[in-house]
């Protein structure tokens, strides 16, 4: 096994993957950091927000780069975070129905360099969906933990009509923006590959 090369501030299990679909080896530190928008806080401005405290809330307890990761989907100028139960996610998918929304991940990457980021914004659009199969997403379990209540990467997959922009930064992590940072800091791409 390859040793770590770089600290991953996110229990996400999408976000792992991916680093580990280009070969960057992982430890993981998940930061508890408080998720609430501020008044009058752009989503753009919320994500980067959060994937740099998320960076710099781990970066203490390694010496490795430490990279932090925000998304969120974003209709009608409202973020849309994880659904806390039935009745919100299917809010959330009625919402998104039948029409485009924006997905915003920022990445963060702290080390030699400094605090390096960036924000990736990519619009999909989703086709009509109806009241049947959103119960029927639901009872999969899938979109319980999923920023707007959905997995581009998963079972919600036959929602998406069109998409804009990074694929990767939907489910959660933009590898090409993300691969760049990461040579910044002098983090090794492919190593396992």
């Amino acid at each position: 096994m390859t040793a770590p090369v770089l600290c991953l501030a996110s229990a996400s299990p999408r976000r792992r993957a991916l680093l580990e679909s280009i070969g960057v080896s992982v430890t993981v530190h998940p930061c508890d950091i408080d998720e609430t928008p501020l008044v009058g806080e752009s989503a753009q401005a919320y994500v980067q927000r959060l994937a740099i405290a998320k960076a710099k809330a781990a970066s203490p307890l390694t010496d490795l780069p430490t990279l932090g990761s925000d998304t969120a989907v974003v209709v009608d100028g409202r973020i849309l975070g994880k659904p806390v139960d039935a009745e919100q996610g299917a809010d959330m998918l009625r919402l998104l129905s039948g029409r485009q929304h924006e997905v915003l991940t920022a990445v963060a990457v702290s080390g030699p360099e400094g605090m390096l980021s960036c924000c990736v914004t990519t619009q999909v659009t989703m086709r009509e969906i109806e009241a049947h199969e959103i119960a029927a997403y639901w009872r999969t379990g899938e979109p319980a933990d999923k920023a707007g209540g959905y997995a581009i990467q998963g079972l919600a997959a036959i929602f998406v009509k069109q998409i804009h922009g990074s694929h990767s930064a939907v489910v959660g992590l933009p590898l090409f923006e993300t691969a760049h940072l990461l040579r910044r800091q002098g983090v090794p791409i492919w190593q396992r590959v």
